[in-house]
């Protein structure tokens, strides 16, 4: 729906989770030379002002990075998460906060290959506005041009639909973000539609969804049916920082689940998850649920 504009909830719990997330798969896809893409289908603006009238209208990021901004406890994978949105802020003041775009140029290498798709006529618009400006830092500095060309490429596309010409990458490695807004409840559907048939074209790829936990059927059904997909193996991971409120609204809960995760993401969750639920959680019913899975 082209009404939702994520930096109504930019830098929150949620948002906390799905980027940790994807910067460890990319770290793991980065381990080996040959080069890979990133495919984001639903990219948003790539970079948040948190004192826009959008961020700053329910401060959801108080929530989620302000509580990590100023800690000395971080765990190595959370700080390399919080570095990345640190050099964002040179000033060190919490004024911006990256989006799934932004986090993945900023890990991907100069072989590698980054694709987004963007819908919204003003979110595609502030994209590609955003990577322009990193471009004209880059070169600035006396760095590599970071954004145009092949490397870096934009579509004001539907990226449920736009998937299917990509897949599979010629290097044969790749790791697609999906990540809908879930106002419409046919976007579950599309989800594992979707998923259904990238991995028949590209079964090895790994394949990172981001939901929202809520009390609606369709939320409550679509890890199962992420799990039924076939893939070689997959993974599901919750964080929930506080009880739903008793009128339903609010997001307290949301998840990732990674179709083909490297065997080191496990791991890393069991010991990072506790943390994240001590520090981010607000009340009793904080927690996260972690399994995984093989065909």
């Amino acid at each position: 729906m082209l009404s939702y504009r994520h930096a109504f909830h930019a830098g929150n719990h949620a948002d906390v989770l799905k980027h940790m997330v994807v910067i460890q798969l990319m770290r793991y896809l980065g381990q080996k030379d040959a080069a890979y893409m990133v495919v984001d289908t639903h990219a948003g603006a790539g970079v948040y002002a948190l004192d826009s009238d959008y961020a700053s209208k329910n401060a959801e990021y108080e929530t989620g990075i302000a509580q990590l901004w100023g800690r000395k406890d971080l765990p190595p994978v959370v700080q390399e998460y919080v570095d990345l949105v640190r050099a964002l802020n040179p000033s060190g003041k919490m004024r911006y906060y990256p989006g799934s775009p932004y986090c993945a140029e900023k890990v991907m290498r100069e072989q590698d290959r980054l694709r987004l798709f963007e819908l919204h006529p003003s979110e595609v618009k502030i994209l590609e506005d955003n990577f322009r400006k990193l471009e004209a830092h880059a070169l600035a500095q006396g760095q590599r041009p970071s954004a145009r060309g092949k490397r870096v490429m934009v579509y004001r596309a539907d990226g449920f639909a736009g998937l299917k010409a990509l897949l599979p990458p010629p290097s044969r490695r790749g790791l697609v973000l999906i990540d809908p807004p879930y106002e419409d409840k046919r976007d579950y559907t599309h989800v594992a539609q979707v998923l259904a048939d990238a991995l028949t074209r590209f079964p090895t790829g790994m394949y990172a969804v981001w939901y929202p936990v809520l009390q609606r059927n369709e939320s409550r059904q679509l890890p199962e049916r992420l799990k039924r997909l076939g893939a070689k193996s997959w993974l599901n991971v919750t964080l929930a920082i506080h009880g739903p409120a008793p009128d339903g609204f609010g997001l307290h809960n949301s998840g990732m689940f990674i179709l083909n995760p490297p065997w080191t993401l496990e791991p890393m969750l069991r010991e990072v998850m506790p943390y994240l639920v001590d520090v981010l959680g607000t009340d009793d019913s904080a927690g996260f649920v972690l399994e995984a899975g093989e065909a």
